[in-house]
């Protein structure tokens, strides 16, 4: 709850208050310069929350719990009594009018933005006229959420809009779960990719060893002169969180009843752990081992050449029966493809060398 105060969506929105209408009374005048007063001092105690300098304050996860320190700090600055509620009401002046409901949702999207573009998701169309109406504003101002998106957005330096239907943007939250849902797909992607290479640099002599991967530790504890494809499993266990989480994030999507999703909180946390885990996983896969591989062209030519599914490009020459004889008869006797092929008669050295070429097998044949 800490991480999302830092990004709480009314930290600096009630400057916005500040301004004074012309032709105001004097009395109002004095008002209006009274409230700007607390507005500045709510914005400068919540600054110090962004600074972490209040950490030690928050005992409660909770959204009150960010309105009463801002509350107590700011009241400290005006020079009056912690807990008294007075000048500055944690409820009356810094939540203005709002709800854990309201606040919540918008600091989740502006904490997840740069995850990957995010939609608010279809209208419901039988809330259309309700919204429209303004009756998802109750306790506010009309207008007010379309300036908090504009502050929201000349803080951040991002574009914000406000939700086009309250309804949906408090009852669900399928664009966060459509948003993870990228973060998984390439989770599965890594780890294919991580398996394939720690497969490919298995070895040195009981395994593949087509690939040698960088020596980031001295080796194995108990076996030495092994290289632990460290990277490579730690980014496929960041894969495996990725994938856990989406299950979280998708029960927790689909958990809305009616007009209310309560599981905001676990949703933006798998989230932001997800994007987390994914960058610096993947900047470190590539700093640690990708950059650092060597193919091993002489294990690769042994292999290639010792393959018995070369086997399939003869089958235009010799036929498909024809070919599973040399097959079988080189697996069977331990020999290559081509002493086979030899051996049964079928081509001579020459011609097996002239006709069984793997670079033509990367593509079709020529018309």
């Amino acid at each position: 709850m800490l991480r999302i105060a830092r990004t709480h969506p009314l930290l600096r929105t009630q400057r916005i208050y500040a301004q004074v209408p012309r032709h105001f009374s004097s009395s109002a005048i004095i008002m209006a310069t009274a409230q700007k007063h607390l507005s500045q001092a709510i914005q400068h105690a919540a600054d110090e929350v962004i600074e972490g300098k209040l950490l030690d304050h928050f005992p409660c996860c909770s959204n009150m719990n960010v309105n009463e320190v801002i509350s107590n700090r700011a009241i400290e600055m005006l020079g009056g009594e912690l807990g008294s509620k007075k000048p500055v009401h944690p409820n009356d002046h810094v939540n203005m009018s709002q709800s854990s409901n309201d606040t919540f949702p918008t600091a989740m999207h502006i904490a997840a933005v740069d995850a990957t573009p995010l939609t608010l998701g279809q209208e419901f169309s039988g809330y259309v006229q309700q919204v429209t109406n303004g009756m998802s504003g109750l306790n506010t101002k009309k207008g007010f959420d379309v300036k908090v998106a504009a502050e929201i957005s000349k803080i951040t330096g991002l574009h914000f809009e406000t939700a086009p239907n309250k309804f949906e943007a408090l009852a669900a939250h399928d664009a966060l779960v459509e948003a993870h849902g990228a973060l998984n797909v390439i989770a599965c992607s890594l780890m294919k990719i991580a398996n394939d290479i720690r497969y490919l640099g298995s070895g040195p002599r009981c395994g593949l060893g087509e690939l040698s991967l960088p020596e980031n530790e001295p080796g194995s504890s108990i076996m030495p002169g092994k290289v632990n494809p460290t990277q490579c499993e730690a980014l496929t266990m960041v894969a495996a969180q990725i994938i856990g989480n989406q299950t979280a994030v998708s029960v927790a999507g689909a958990s809305g009843q009616f007009e209310l999703n309560v599981f905001k909180p676990v949703i933006i946390k798998n989230v932001l752990q997800s994007i987390r885990l994914l960058s610096d996983g993947s900047r470190s896969f590539t700093k640690h081992c990708v950059v650092g591989i060597v193919a091993n062209e002489k294990r690769i030519d042994t292999l290639l050449n010792e393959s018995l599914m070369l086997a399939t490009i003869l089958n235009s020459h010799l036929g498909y029966d024809n070919v599973a004889k040399c097959a079988k008869k080189a697996h069977k006797e331990g020999t290559t493809l081509k002493e086979a092929t030899v051996a049964l008669g079928f081509l001579t050295p020459e011609e097996f060398d002239q006709k069984v070429r793997p670079e033509l097998m990367l593509g079709p044949d020529d018309p």
